[in-house]
């Protein structure tokens, strides 16, 4: 082989280096995303997950001083063991996750082993494939770069492109495909090494046409696997950058699931919707800004607006697809009566946290309706540190009330919001409501001065009114309060509290 010969063979080795670089770490991300995105609790899974396959890479690693003849062939065929296992990972765990008492964590942590162990075999055996052309010095230094750019690449794509644009299923898929066309290029660059070339390029051709054809069904195989979550028919799912939507109807019944977590029903919403939003706003003398943390559905919003004295709501949700979606889909405009689209509301997309510190607005009313703290990005949304910021931005009389989880089924986590608010300084008066969908759901009022109850509601409803605000107020043993500690960002109790007492439920 001529000198240019080999060094565009190196070339072209270094560059599949770069993308079976890029392939691994995002078969690393789907893993831990998915199993995120499914089970909660995200720093544990992803954990897991990255240690798991870190570890299954060191046994490929060590594995591979065992593969002592025949590397060229040995690349190619775990190029294309890669692609397939590696792509049809995610589709698999959607699989087994919808089957009823399937044992998840074993075939997750099954797959992120095997996937990590053939990757920890590739960079080796490109090493030895080179080392006959370049000093080890120099070989060392130029497959580590390359393979780290590789990872880079990846880790900034999949968050920002490949998850919301493509989804869990197709990202893994596109990989998968891109690990068999390493395949392809490997064969052609040592042709003359290989033992049966034809077969092999048949393989390759074959995983691609596999994988290619999984690409194209990918809508159909998701849409089955979630039409074995969900008892009703799907009438919308999406995935955004942050979770995935999924409405269902089933006769008038109309639900939201936020990866998989129902949100709402929209048979007793009314419940949960008037009792978050009416003790607050009757109580108080003349709300006329608002401000609403979470609800992109809107629901809050539309019972807000049934206040002839708002001059104007602040709706702020992290994520455009919801907020797009019940301002447009006719049927849950319906639902929300047109409420995002009215012209005193204002709908911002953004992380809460982080508008609150960038602005200084004052609000008489701030509802809180943030998802439960299942996991740390939700978690700092009911830490001491973000009811200190949601605090200063409460006008004088000003008042918050916020959605607290299941006092009865999370005992623990309710009063650890309640004993939050507490210790910033706030005045709670803690709630509670009985809506079927959910069973139990609490709520606290957070002020500066002890808070009043209304002596009516002005508003026709259909189940909120002074008297059942007065019952609501009251909490049986069952769920009486318990002594906890506040919730900090630097600790996040509440996360590992909430993850203990629904983790068996669910």
């Amino acid at each position: 082989m001529t000198r240019s010969a080999r060094g565009g063979q190196r070339v072209a080795l270094l560059v599949s280096v770069f993308v079976v670089a890029s392939c691994g770490l995002a078969y690393e991300l789907v893993a831990g995303a998915l199993s995120s995105y499914l089970l909660g609790d995200s720093v544990t899974q992803f954990s897991t997950v990255i240690g798991t396959y870190l570890f299954a890479m060191g046994i490929g690693s060590w594995a591979s001083k065992h593969v002592e003849s025949h590397l060229a062939d040995r690349f190619v065929g775990i190029e294309i063991a890669i692609g397939i296992l590696g792509g049809f990972t995610a589709p698999f765990l959607f699989w087994v996750f919808s089957q009823p008492g399937a044992p998840f964590h074993i075939c997750l942590y099954t797959c992120v082993m095997l996937v990590g162990f053939l990757v920890g075999l590739e960079i080796p055996l490109v090493m030895r494939l080179l080392e006959t052309e370049t000093s080890f010095k120099d070989l060392v230094s130029q497959v580590l770069s390359v393979d780290y750019l590789g990872s880079l690449a990846v880790s900034v794509l999949f968050p920002l492109v490949l998850a919301p644009r493509l989804g869990f299923v197709r990202t893994g898929l596109f990989f998968g495909i891109l690990n068999a066309c390493v395949a392809l290029w490997a064969i052609w660059i040592f042709r003359d090494r290989l033992a049966t070339p034809k077969f092999t390029t048949a393989q390759a051709f074959g995983a691609i046409a596999l994988l290619v054809g999984g690409m194209v069904l990918a809508g159909d195989w998701t849409n089955f696997v979630e039409g074995k979550f969900y008892d009703e028919e799907i009438i919308h799912s999406s995935q955004s950058p942050y979770q995935r939507v999924v409405v269902t109807r089933w006769r008038n019944d109309v639900r939201l699931y936020l990866n998989g977590n129902l949100q709402f029903s929209s048979r007793d919403e009314y419940r949960y919707h008037e009792a978050l939003v009416h003790p607050i706003l009757s109580s108080h003398p003349r709300p006329l800004r608002v401000l609403v943390l979470g609800g992109g559905d809107g629901l809050a919003v539309r019972e807000v607006l049934k206040y002839p004295g708002v001059r104007e709501v602040t709706l702020v949700d992290l994520d455009p697809t919801m907020t797009d979606l019940f301002r447009h889909h006719p049927l849950l405009t319906r639902l929300n009566q047109g409420s995002l689209s009215d012209k005193r509301v204002t709908v911002i997309n953004g992380d809460a946290f982080q508008w609150l510190e960038d602005h200084t607005d004052a609000f008489d009313v701030a509802i809180v309706d943030f998802p439960d703290p299942s996991n740390y990005a939700v978690g700092k949304l009911y830490t001491t540190t973000f009811y200190k910021i949601l605090e200063r931005h409460l006008a004088p009389g000003g008042m918050a009330v916020i959605q607290t989880t299941s006092p009865l089924l999370a005992r623990r986590s309710f009063w650890t919001v309640v004993n939050t608010l507490e210790s910033v300084g706030l005045r709670t008066a803690p709630y509670h409501v009985l809506v079927p969908s959910f069973g139990e759901w609490g709520f606290v009022i957070a002020t500066r001065t002890v808070w009043k109850a209304p002596d009516t509601i002005a508003l026709p409803t259909r189940f909120v009114t002074a008297s059942t605000i007065a019952t609501m107020r009251q909490f049986p043993p069952d769920m009486d309060r318990v002594a906890t500690e506040p919730n900090r960002l630097d600790n996040q109790i509440l996360v590992r509290t909430y993850e203990k007492e629904w983790g068996p439920i669910q």
